[in-house]
């Protein structure tokens, strides 16, 4: 097919699909205009108008966000403050509670479960406290004695001691425990043993440990008494004190007593004696060196004679008795056993009156003594002729520990 050509130019362009020049002029001329009209019509917003509608955006938000219309930087007052601190506190001191709870429970469980894999009796007080559940007391107290000791356990049963149904009593209705706490011969089953055993059948009040009496053994008997006392009773306190040391038991609780909200609580009369290296002096210390150049003293602790702690340090040594070190003197090491831990050391001087005349002043001024002894001595001289005039002239009378509060 073939087109013929027009009488004008212009027939061939658009045959070919071309635009002629005209148009194309023409065309472009209209887009320019269209495009300043469009221009003229639209303004571009200033940059301050942005920033004052988005800081108007984000007041509204957080206006919305709050239901309680208020001043965005208002300050806490002082008062809403000292409430906040103050509930912490108390949040804080009951998990402590808590948590020294558990701990106790654990070292009584791990107690029981060694005694049982040891192949150890269970004590007839232990079997008692699993029967009927562990019941609260107030405190162990827990008389340090031996083999040879006799005269002074009768001395002190004749005093400060109650016997028999007021010791009962005195367990059920004060919460107040009382033994004296004696380890096995070397020799097992032999006299002192059998005579020990005929002594408990007697009077009910002897805590056997297992653990072999001797001198030098002081430490690991003390370790092993505080492990087997937070197995046997759940007390706020456990007190160990020599059986040569005349204690007022009324006193000696409401002195507790006090303490009774602290954790990790160490009481007793506190001291810092001489570390002596010398051999063949009493009170020798074998390990001097640890301590420092010589002359050097030792760091606080509480005199031997009487201290207490609280559970949760009687169930931190029955969890850890097996790497507790032990030094040659008992209460150095006890001493030693705290160091580096978050515990309490209470200075009470009542803890350690002299005998009469000093502590009758002091039970006639008002203030009596939680215990006597002689310091020359280390305890009551002669005590198993003399405890009987100390009690006379110092105690605290025997009505005192029924009406006492704790």
């Amino acid at each position: 097919m073939s087109f013929k050509r027009g009488s004008g130019g212009g027939g061939e362009l658009w045959a070919r699909g071309k635009v002629p020049k005209k148009w194309t002029f023409l065309l472009c001329l209209g887009s320019f205009c269209a495009g300043l009209l469009f221009a003229n019509s639209w303004k571009m917003p200033e940059a301050k108008d942005i920033i004052r509608t988005s800081g108007t955006e984000d007041k509204l938000n957080l206006v919305a966000n709050d239901c309680n219309p208020r001043i965005i930087n208002e300050k806490p007052e002082p008062k809403d403050i000292l409430n906040g601190v103050s509930n912490a506190q108390e949040v804080i001191q009951t998990l402590d509670k808590t948590i020294s709870d558990l701990e106790m429970e654990l070292a009584a469980a791990r107690a029981t479960q060694e005694s049982i894999l040891n192949g150890a009796p269970l004590s007839e007080t232990l079997k008692a406290a699993e029967a009927t559940g562990r019941r609260k007391y107030l405190m162990v107290v827990g008389i340090n004695t031996a083999f040879s000791s006799r005269r002074r356990r009768d001395s002190v049963r004749a005093t400060w001691m109650p016997q028999g149904e007021k010791r009962k009593k005195l367990e059920e209705e004060r919460g107040i425990i009382i033994r004296f706490v004696i380890g096995h011969s070397a020799t097992s089953g032999g006299i002192l043993d059998k005579a020990i055993e005929a002594e408990h059948r007697k009077h009910g009040d002897l805590m056997r440990l297992d653990h072999i009496e001797g001198y030098l053994e002081l430490s690991a008997k003390t370790k092993s008494y505080f492990a087997t006392a937070v197995s046997m009773w759940d007390a706020d306190f456990y007190i160990k004190v020599d059986d040569d040391v005349h204690v007022n038991i009324a006193t000696l609780g409401t002195t507790l007593a006090k303490h009774r909200s602290k954790p990790r609580v160490y009481i007793g009369c506190m001291k810092s004696g001489p570390v002596l290296a010398q051999k063949g002096v009493r009170y020798h210390e074998p390990e001097y060196w640890k301590f420092g150049e010589d002359g050097n003293k030792y760091f606080r602790h509480a005199t031997g004679q009487l201290y207490a702690i609280s559970n949760d340090l009687a169930a931190y040594i029955s969890m850890n008795q097996h790497v507790l070190h032990k030094y040659a003197n008992e209460d150095v090491s006890l001493g030693s056993w705290f160091i580096g831990l978050d515990v309490e050391h209470i200075d009470d001087r009542r803890l350690c009156c002299g005998t009469p005349p000093d502590c009758e002043w002091k039970a006639q001024a008002g203030n009596i003594c939680v215990a006597s002894f002689d310091w020359t001595c280390s305890g009551i001289c002669n005590s198993a002729e003399r405890i009987n005039e100390v009690h006379r002239r110092c105690g605290e009378g025997e009505k005192m520990v029924w009406d006492a509060v704790f």
